[in-house]
Formats: structure tokens, C-alpha cells, sequence
């Protein structure tokens, strides 16, 4: 474990620190909500008797958006989350750290290797994670396992990404609830360019209902990649 020369609060997120390490390196940072543990390697620092995980944005496209500028992060503790295609863990884990031990993340992710790793390195260990075998595109098969949330965060390589978030959304969201859509290019149409890939997907959510709030590029860290945050306006 590494020692932090510093950790202060972000200036605009709840729930989201920054570290200062020893070599003068500032990173973003989570608190851990599941001391000892790691995820995905990443390393833990302790101060001041709380320890955090240093959140790296070359394998998380939520730490990437920040790092770019986002303005806007809807996820805050004690939020309600529905995440769409949770993976491993990488990213879901550093939203279970910022809605905390009041908030809670749903985790669908539909392949079972995954989600057996999900489970037994991430969600045995975090109360606050409720993982769900399941198609994000069917909706429908966890309805029963869902409240409504705060948030949707999308990170799914499928086509017709923006479309299956927004089902998602007339089932589980809130009226006035925000979505933050990672959206892949190279997983809706390789022969397009990612420009209008994204102009396309934003459309799909303009036309249900979204209100477009922020949209910002992953690169340097993620190729071809964009994230859109909306608030969902029915």
C-alpha cells in the first residue's frame, strides 16, 4: 500500500477526491468502500485513517470524462443506480464507492464468466451492489429486481446503444433523473465514422425524451469513444 502525501475533496463532485501522491503525481480517487480490497489492480492509499483507490482513467471512461472536463457528474451518494453492462467491476466499483453505504448500484451484465468475477471479486464485498444476470436489451426479465434510480449509467458494446438505454429508462428511471451513455463507435458500425455515430445515438435520445446535457470526447484515454450525460425529461 502507498502512502498519500494529500487527499482533498474535488472541487465540483460529491463523492470524488483527489490524491496527491509522494512523487507529486495527482490522481482521481475513491473512498473504498471495501477496505483491503482491490478491483483491478489499482492502488490504495491511506490518510488521515480512511483509505482511497486511485481511479485510473485509461481503464474507467467515467474517470476519463472527468479528467476531459466534464462539468457534470449526476452520481452522487446515496443515489440509485442502474448500471448497463457493469463488466468486471472497474467502473461500477468506483460508483459504489461514491453513492456509498445509503446509495446502491444495480449491476446487469449478461455474461456469466464476467459476472461470476463480478461477484466473487467485487460484489461479495460491497452490501451496496446487487448484480443481475441479464440483456440489458430485455429490460423486461429484471423489472422485479429493480426500483426506480437516480441514475443510468450505459457502458455496452452493442449496436443501438442509445435505444436500449432509453428502455431502460422508461422502466427504472426517474422523472428528472439524469443518464450517462459511454457510447462505442466501433460496436455500433465500423464503416461510419465516430462523428456520426455519436450525432446518431444523441438523436435516438432526443427523440425519447432526453435533454442533452453534456457530450465530451474519451480520447486521449479511450479511441473512439464518447460520453453524453442527459436528463431524462417524461
Amino acid at each position: 500500500m502507498g502512502v498519500a502525501v494529500k487527499v482533498a475533496p474535488h472541487e465540483k463532485f460529491l463523492g470524488i477526491y483527489w490524491v496527491k501522491l509522494e512523487d507529486g503525481t495527482k490522481h482521481l480517487a475513491t473512498l473504498n468502500l471495501a477496505p483491503g480490497r482491490i478491483v483491478y489492480g489499482e492502488k490504495l492509499v491511506a490518510y488521515k485513517g480512511e483509505e482511497y483507490r486511485i481511479w485510473d482513467p485509461y481503464r474507467s471512461k467515467l474517470a476519463a470524462a472527468i479528467l476531459n472536463g466534464l462539468q457534470t457528474v449526476p452520481i452522487k451518494p446515496e443515489h440509485k443506480v442502474l448500471y448497463l453492462g457493469a463488466a468486471t467491476g472497474t467502473t461500477s466499483s468506483h460508483v459504489s464507492d461514491i453513492v456509498g453505504c445509503k446509495g446502491h448500484v444495480y449491476c446487469v451484465e449478461f455474461a456469466p464468466r464476467v459476472m461470476r468475477e463480478l461477484i466473487s471479486n467485487v460484489c461479495a464485498y460491497r452490501p451496496n451492489m446487487s448484480p443481475i444476470l441479464a440483456d440489458a436489451r430485455f429490460a423486461e426479465n429484471y423489472r422485479m429486481l429493480v426500483e426506480t434510480v437516480d441514475d443510468i449509467y450505459c457502458d455496452i458494446a452493442q449496436p443501438e446503444q442509445a435505444r436500449i438505454l432509453a428502455d431502460n429508462a422508461d422502466m427504472f428511471l426517474a422523472s428528472g433523473g439524469h443518464i450517462m451513455l459511454a457510447i462505442k463507435s466501433q460496436s455500433i458500425d465500423v464503416t461510419k465514422a465516430p462523428s456520426e455515430i455519436y450525432r446518431q445515438e444523441i438523436e435516438v435520445l432526443k427523440k425519447r425524451g432526453f435533454k442533452i446535457t453534456e457530450v465530451i470526447n474519451l480520447e486521449p484515454y479511450e479511441k473512439a469513444h464518447m460520453m453524453v450525460v442527459a436528463e431524462y425529461t417524461k
